[in-house]
């Protein structure tokens, strides 16, 4: 939970105008020699609270590809897998990336490998983001140079960067000396560096787990990675908000509370969780949104629109509402959990064919997503014990690891590396009404470039349409 001084903080930060990169992510006037005034310290409270931003914009994309979400008209461009522009969230990462660099930069002339280290984790989280949406980005030419026209980097290529950010941020981390202490300035962690090295590894294995369809797929990396990862929901990476600083998807419960419609709940992961596609009625649901007037939870098809008899837009349909756990005000960001690191330790393990360990991890997963929502123990175990849930190690499949990532994931992007690597096989998952025609009835495997880039940097922007897969996504 912020602190009051962590507000006062981030809201100087922002009055100062700490962002240093300009509207397409590169400031033609950084010098790597004097590259900002910003302290180090006020680089780390932005970049630390617009990662966890970014997180949950490029969520909001998502989240009606893998059907969490469904628009309440007809025929919206998300919910039918159009050609959307997603510009302000290529741009946002962008920003987050120079400043991370500048940050980087200053924190090694300062000799503060802690806040070098930090910078190259969160590096290697928005460049994921980027590269998983959009595979070949700019990169190694976008920062700290005189060009408007960055070219466009390998998706592959900056993978091994990833891993490589993510390995030197770890061994940063561990230096003893530093003349800078990280606390206060720090939004994830509060300035502990163990979870940050911990996190570093978790991130390892999301990104290695990202290959399971490439013949790089190495379940023991994964596994070794998860060794050194999250030992507990105590763990997660997750930046929490204020009233002040509302959390993004708050922001979207209270738009539709107002009528301003937004963050209507599909009738995917309704049904999902109802009891109608798996015969056993989830718990989480009144943690993740909210009831109708009659007391029952109803969701709206992708692509079709609110049912005819859905009057009240407020309370005949199932949204996004304040008061539960992602949507409220003051509800965290989550960036990395220990639930989803162990239903990737679920997926590594049943890859070796080690199925105790895999059932075991399976079932850990789902304890840890009930506890993170502070489901009660009698309707956690209730749930846990029921036969369509507990159903023996010999009866584990990748299905049942999927369909329970798919619930503790909710409004996750990483739901969508899961979609594709998954090849959308989710139970009773069907593409929307009204399909992009230019689909031909397949679901889309990645985001268009956004309009920016196409105006000022035409040249080098690969042509690309919706079903071109990229790298990882071959098969």
């Amino acid at each position: 939970m912020f602190k009051n001084m962590k507000l006062r903080i981030f809201i100087l930060l922002i009055i100062t105008g700490v962002f240093t990169s300009c509207e397409n992510y590169l400031d033609v006037n950084t010098d790597p020699n004097n590259p900002t005034a910003v302290p180090v310290k006020g680089l780390m409270s932005v970049a630390s609270i617009r990662t966890a931003s970014n997180t949950a914009s490029m969520g909001y994309h998502t989240s009606y590809f893998v059907q969490y979400l469904a628009g309440p008209n007809a025929g919206g461009n998300t919910d039918t897998h159009q050609e959307i522009n997603a510009n302000t969230t290529w741009v946002n990462i962008y920003n987050v990336l120079s400043n991370l660099s500048d940050m980087e930069l200053m924190a090694e002339e300062q000799g503060a490998p802690n806040y070098v280290g930090a910078a190259k984790i969160m590096k290697a989280i928005n460049l994921a983001l980027l590269v998983d949406a959009w595979n070949s980005v700019p990169y190694s030419d976008a920062f700290f140079v005189q060009t408007l026209k960055p070219t466009y980097d390998d998706g592959q290529q900056l993978y091994t960067e990833i891993f490589t950010l993510l390995t030197d941020g770890i061994a940063n981390l561990q230096q003893t000396t530093t003349t800078l202490i990280m606390g206060e300035d720090d939004f994830v962690f509060g300035g502990n560096l163990s979870q940050w090295i911990k996190v570093g590894h978790a991130l390892r294995a999301r990104y290695l787990n990202h290959l399971s369809k490439t013949s790089s797929y190495d379940p023991n990396a994964v596994l070794a990675a998860i060794a050194n990862g999250l030992e507990s929901n105590a763990d997660d990476a997750k930046v929490t908000y204020t009233n002040e600083v509302r959390n993004p998807w708050g922001a979207v419960a209270i738009n539709q509370a107002g009528l301003v419609l937004d963050g209507w709940i599909s009738q995917q992961i309704v049904e999902a969780m109802d009891g109608t596609t798996f015969g056993v009625v989830d718990p989480r649901m009144e943690f993740m949104f909210s009831r109708t007037q009659h007391g029952t939870f109803r969701g709206t098809r992708n692509g079709a629109g609110r049912d005819p008899d859905v009057v009240d837009l407020r309370l005949d349909a199932s949204t996004l509402v304040e008061g539960t756990f992602y949507a409220d005000r003051t509800s965290p960001v989550l960036v990395m959990t220990f639930a989803e690191q162990k239903f990737i330790e679920a997926e590594a393990h049943l890859a070796l064919d080690n199925k105790f360990a895999a059932y075991t991890a399976y079932l850990a997963g789902i304890r840890a997503h009930m506890d993170m929502l502070a489901v009660s123990a009698a309707e956690r175990d209730a749930y846990i014990n029921n036969p369509a849930v507990s159903v023996g190690e010999e009866d584990i499949t990748l299905d049942l690891i999927m369909k329970e990532k798919y619930v503790a994931l909710y409004l996750s992007p990483e739901t969508w590396n899961d979609a594709r690597r998954y090849d959308f096989n989710y139970a009773d998952m069907t593409i929307p009404d009204q399909l992009n025609p230019d689909l031909n009835g397949q679901f889309s495997r990645r985001l268009q470039y956004p309009s920016s880039e196409f105006t000022t940097n035409s040249d080098n922007v690969p042509r690309v349409n919706l079903l071109d897969r990229i790298w990882w996504d071959q098969n």
